[in-house]
């Protein structure tokens, strides 16, 4: 890529000096113009790039979070379905412990 501007460059400046100083003017213009459209160009991709980015990334933090989020809830349920299992086998172990001092009196 190099190579082709700078060979571009050289093809310029050796037509350039067969011109006249206005034509030279008018291709030197004409080139800056040419410069400066690269420039707004490189400078739009680059913005739309980094906007991309942004956006992916943004995105992937939503997912991330909702994730997190949802093993929160899901550790949260199963912690409330572990503490009520526990309190089912303590009702158990107590009515057993009643029933059995039934027995005993009778």
């Amino acid at each position: 890529m190099k190579f082709l501007a700078t060979a571009a460059t050289f093809a310029t400046a050796v037509a350039l000096s067969a011109c006249s100083p206005n034509a030279q003017n008018e291709t030197s213009e004409a080139a800056d113009a040419v410069g400066a459209d690269v420039s707004a160009t490189t400078e739009n991709a680059v913005n739309d790039v980094d906007r991309a980015t942004d956006e992916a990334l943004g995105s992937a933090e939503a997912t991330l979070d909702n994730a997190g989020d949802r093993a929160e809830a899901g550790a949260d349920r199963a912690g409330a379905a572990m503490e009520r299992g526990a309190d089912r086998a303590a009702d158990a172990t107590g009515n057993a412990m009643i029933d059995a001092g039934r027995e005993i009196r009778q």
